[in-house]
Formats: C-alpha cells, sequence, structure tokens
C-alpha cells in the first residue's frame, strides 16, 4: 500500500489515531498510568486513541469506608493501585464515583465498569441483587440495573473477568458531547437494610469508550 492509499484510508476512518505514533501511546494504551496522588488511572484506547480512566477505591465514596468494622483498606499485588476496599460486612451498601467530564474524550460514548472480587467469606450477593446507574450532569437521570454480582448457577451471569485478573460488571453508560455536563457519577447500591452482605473486594470504576478492550 502506498503512503497516499495509507494516508485516504486514514482519513476515511476519523476515529482512527495516526499512522505514526510515538512510543508513549503505545505504553499508555497497555500500562495506564497512576495520577492524582495514587488515586486514579490514565491510559489510552489502542483502537481509537480516545481516554481512559479508572477510579480507584480510594477515590471513591463509600459509606463507612474508614469505619474498621465494616471495611478493610488493603495492598493486593494484582491491583494496579496501592490499595483496595474489602467488605468486612454491612447491611446499607452504597458505592460512588464521579468524573469531571471535562477530562474525557468529546463525542464519545463511555461506559462505566465497576472492578472487583470476592473473597472467600464471601456473603449475601447470591440472596440480593444490587442496583447499578450511571448519570450525567443534572439533566440525565439515566438507567438503573438490577442485577446479582454473584449469582447462583441458574441466573445469568453480567460479569466478565479482564486480563489483568479482575472482574467487572457494567454499571451503564454514557455519551459525552462537549465536556461540559459537569459529572458523570456511577454508583452500586443494596440499601434495603436486611441482608447482610460479606467479602466484596473493590478495585475501582473503569470508564472507557465504548466497544474498546
Amino acid at each position: 500500500m502506498t503512503s497516499f492509499q495509507q494516508s485516504s484510508k486514514a482519513q476515511t476512518n476519523p476515529t482512527a489515531p495516526p499512522p505514526c505514533l510515538p512510543p508513549l501511546y503505545f505504553h499508555l494504551c497497555k500500562n495506564p498510568i497512576i495520577i492524582d496522588n495514587g488515586t486514579m488511572s490514565f491510559g489510552l484506547d489502542k483502537a481509537t486513541g480516545k481516554k481512559c480512566y479508572m477510579l480507584g477505591a480510594r477515590r471513591l465514596s463509600i459509606a463507612w469506608a474508614n469505619t474498621p468494622r465494616y471495611w478493610r483498606w488493603k495492598r493486593v499485588p494484582e491491583s494496579r493501585f496501592s490499595e483496595v476496599a474489602e467488605l468486612k460486612e454491612v447491611w446499607w451498601l452504597d458505592v460512588k464515583g464521579t468524573i469531571e467530564t471535562k477530562i474525557l474524550s468529546p463525542n464519545t460514548t463511555y461506559v462505566a465498569y465497576l472492578v472487583y472480587k470476592f473473597s472467600s467469606s464471601r456473603y449475601g450477593f447470591e440472596k440480593k441483587p444490587v442496583d447499578l446507574h450511571v448519570e450525567l450532569g443534572e439533566s440525565d437521570a439515566g438507567r438503573t440495573f438490577r442485577i446479582f454480582l454473584d449469582p447462583s448457577a441458574n441466573i445469568p451471569q453480567f460479569s466478565r473477568e479482564r486480563e489483568d485478573g479482575w472482574m467487572e460488571v457494567k454499571l451503564g453508560e454514557f455519551f459525552n458531547e462537549h465536556g461540559d455536563d459537569g459529572k458523570a457519577t456511577c454508583s452500586l447500591r443494596e440499601v434495603d437494610n436486611y441482608t447482610l452482605k460479606k467479602g466484596l473486594i473493590i478495585e475501582g470504576i473503569d470508564i472507557r469508550p465504548k466497544d474498546s478492550r
């Protein structure tokens, strides 16, 4: 293929990255960097060059996260962050993360995923579904999905295993037009106050362009 043909092909696909890319681009596609005092990571989507972020557990708003009876902060070698949050026991589960839309790529549909694992002491997530929700700014109320994080064999599995060994489940999606919608808010809740829950380990919330891998 001639250089003219390569240039013409790139012009017909405006979302594709430029044909000549610096090493830093490929590094960020494979190895997100840690930013904001260790509470976020930043990378690029290899197919489009668009921005990807993960909000680490320390950046999330987790009800009673600093009460040792309910949550424990610990280091695990498989996490990109220095700490993850492990649920010891709660009846009221409320996890929320927000991101400024101005730092995201414009004209892009983003999907938010909870990145998590279960410990051997997990309990309650096969008994009661959780509510997953994403909303954009003050004008978009978003949709709420209700799923079992730890389903029994006869219930559809909505989560999947990632390449890094963690599990992820879709919280929702939103379209970032110009980045002027303020904040996107992603949440996981189970607040009926009747079901004891244990053993959820949260690494963070991954926010990346739709259909990226």
